[in-house]
């Protein structure tokens, strides 16, 4: 080992995620961290700015990898896609077997999955570690979701839970399970994002249409709904977004940005995977197509000419009403978080992880962007029993689900009645009624595609599959048992 070898865990890649993860870990006890960017002149700049830190500067790979007490530690924090690749290459020209490389981008998991497979080769480890909480959760204490080996957790487990955001006590980290598990995790989170962000939206034009209340007003109304039930970050921000008035007009400042969405692709992968593995996540996949619908400027005006209703939006009892969306965007809430941990738990099976549902919940109690007071109810359901088929019909949420299902109905039916969209309350709902129906008109499907296709369908009143001779001037079945 070299003389130099005197930091426990380096950090490559110092846009200002990286930075701030590196600034992070050199905060905690114990930890030092050795810092590289592809230009020398960023590293530099970063330890000077931060003499405190005690950073150990590289300005190759090479010099890096001697800094690096063993087994060597680097997360990497550069743009996912090729760049990840590039680095992981050079990393694995100057790493040893029994070495960590920790992928700390939002990489998809698939790529991680087959990063894993081809860093395992050469004996070093492979980590895919989803990180939440923006620039100011890697500074501060990010909710971490690290995939990779047994052995890889040994090292890496302690310094991450320095670093990791603490709620009730406990690090908001966890090892989730091997090769992809962490960055699917992560992607299925960032979908649930989407969802949340979705209904909070609705939620306000919902209100903002049918009171005519300002933003500055209804500001008070999500503050107000921050104390209760609906408590977390995303409503907390959203009452600071809602008071911001833009410098310049005057106006507030949710009227002076255009409202077309962007998206990073998490919700779109989260919504492909979910079709591969035949999960319904009905409202993440609402959200997401809201921003892709909200993103067609040219269309949009286009279809300004069609028609609406007739009649203006009123609403006669006000409260009421804020009280019917407060509701509804719980009830929607509970649904998306359901879908969401189907997803995780119809992944681990597909892939073979061995995730822990309660453990997910709690380590999204902080420094994440859906942190939230709620995640205690849902840690609780799987504690309680953690081979729950429907996180819904735990007892808590299938309380709050009937005591808000009259007014999310309502608010769903003035939505469609007064030509708002409200594509996440809407399809929320009628997963809801989909879910809990004692027969589906899938049945009427099956006979579909057995006539078309001789796809067959299985009976309600014996066992076998079965196949139909369909013909114009034939009422009889003729069944065959094709087993």
């Amino acid at each position: 080992m070299s003389d130099n070898a005197s930091a426990n865990i380096g950090v490559i890649g110092l846009a200002v995620m990286g930075s701030n993860l590196a600034r992070n870990l050199a905060s905690r006890e114990g930890n030092t961290v050795a810092v590289y960017n592809r230009s020398h002149e960023k590293t530099q700049a970063l330890v000077d700015a931060h003499p405190e830190a005690g950073f150990i500067p590289a300005a190759s790979y090479e010099e890096f990898a001697a800094s690096l007490q063993k087994p060597r530690t680097a997360i990497i924090m550069v743009k996912a896609g090729w760049a990840t690749d590039a680095v992981i290459d050079e990393l694995v020209k100057v790493f040893e077997p029994g070495d960590i490389i920790v992928d700390g981008g939002n990489a998809y998991f698939p790529d991680t999955i087959r990063r894993e497979k081809a860093v395992r080769e050469t004996g070093i480890n492979f980590v895919g570690a989803g990180i939440s909480g923006g620039e100011e959760g890697a500074l501060l204490g990010p909710s971490i979701m690290p995939g990779g080996s047994d052995e890889s957790w040994v090292t890496l487990g302690p310094i991450l839970k320095s670093i990791a955001a603490v709620a009730e006590g406990e690090p908001c980290v966890t090892h989730v399970g091997h090769d992809g598990a962490g960055h699917f995790v992560k992607m299925v989170h960032n979908g649930i994002e989407y969802a949340d962000m979705q209904l909070i939206a609705e939620a306000y034009d919902l209100i903002r249409r049918g009171t005519g209340k300002s933003p500055a007003e209804i500001a008070e109304i999500f503050a107000e709904w921050n104390k209760g039930e609906l408590e977390s970050y995303l409503i907390e921000i959203t009452a600071e977004v809602l008071r911001q008035f833009d410098a310049d007009t005057g106006k507030p400042l949710v009227d002076v940005i255009l409202d077309q969405a962007g998206a990073k692709g998490t919700g779109a992968w989260t919504v492909q995977t979910a079709l591969s593995l035949g999960v319904p996540v009905s409202g993440i996949a609402e959200a997401t197509f809201a921003r892709s619908l909200s993103s067609r400027p040219d269309q949009r005006a286009v279809a300004a000419n069609l028609p609406g209703p007739d009649e203006e939006f009123t609403v006669a009892d006000e409260a009421a009403f804020i009280e019917d969306v407060r509701l509804a965007l719980y009830a929607s809430k509970i649904v998306a978080y359901s879908q969401g941990f189907d997803e995780i738990r119809d992944g681990a099976a597909e892939y073979d992880w061995k995730i822990d549902l309660g453990a997910i919940a709690k380590i999204w109690r902080g420094g994440c962007i859906i942190r939230a007071q709620f995640l205690n109810r849902i840690a609780d359901a799987y504690a309680e029993n953690a081979q729950l088929p429907l996180l819904m019909a735990a007892p808590y949420f299938a309380e709050a689900l009937t005591r808000g299902q009259a007014a999310w109905r309502r608010v769903v039916i003035a939505a469609a009645q007064s030509g708002i969209p409200a594509p996440a309350f809407s399809s929320s709902l009628a997963y809801y009624d989909g879910i809990r129906a004692d027969r589906l008109p899938a049945a009427l499907v099956q006979g579909q595609r057995d006539f078309f296709g001789a796809h067959t369908y299985k009976r309600v009143d014996k066992e076998g599959t079965f196949h139909t001779l369909w013909s114009g001037d034939r009422t009889e079945v003729e069944a065959e048992d094709t087993h």
